[in-house]
Parts: structure tokens; C-alpha cells; sequence
């Protein structure tokens, strides 16, 4: 009986824990020859929910694509992301 007790309040504990928030940054990058910039909005990981933060984590996926990262406009959580979408078009949540 005590071990049950025990695991439903390390349960109840974990539970209660708060949800972690969804981070999202806009940004504008480039790709050169022929020279080609666009907007979007990514996902950042919480960790990286500041602008240099999420620089750092940004920058090496859009290379991967070929893709310079140019500058974060701005970190936001869920709550920006419908006045961003259609801006963004194809580049919403895209990388």
C-alpha cells in the first residue's frame, strides 16, 4: 500500500508540472546567385526562446538548405502565429 501511495503522488507531482511553452521565431534569410531572400517563421526549441538564442539554433538548419540566416525579427509564443502565417506563405513552420 505505501509503494502505491508513493507512486500516485510522484503521479499527481508530474502532473502538476506546467506544460512546457511553444517558442517560434520570424526571421529573414537569403540564398545568393540569383540572389533570393524570403521570411518565415520557425520553430525554436524553449531553450533557444531569445533572440540570440534562437539565432544560434536557426542559422545551421536554413544552411542546410542553403539558406543564409540574415536576422531574427523576433521571438513569440503559439499566440503570434496566425498574424504571421500568411506572410510567412511557404516558409511557415517550413524548417
Amino acid at each position: 500500500m505505501p509503494r502505491t501511495l508513493a507512486l500516485a503522488a510522484l503521479l499527481a507531482g508530474a502532473l502538476a508540472l506546467p506544460a512546457e511553452a511553444d517558442c517560434f521565431a520570424d526571421y529573414k534569410a537569403k540564398q545568393d546567385n540569383p540572389l533570393r531572400l524570403h521570411y518565415g517563421v520557425m520553430q525554436v526549441s524553449d531553450g533557444a526562446c531569445s533572440p540570440g538564442a534562437a539565432r544560434a539554433e536557426m542559422a545551421p538548419r536554413l544552411a542546410a538548405q542553403g539558406w543564409t540566416l540574415l536576422n531574427v525579427i523576433g521571438v513569440f509564443g503559439p499566440e503570434g502565429l496566425d498574424e504571421r502565417k500568411r506572410n510567412a506563405g511557404a516558409y511557415f513552420l517550413r524548417y
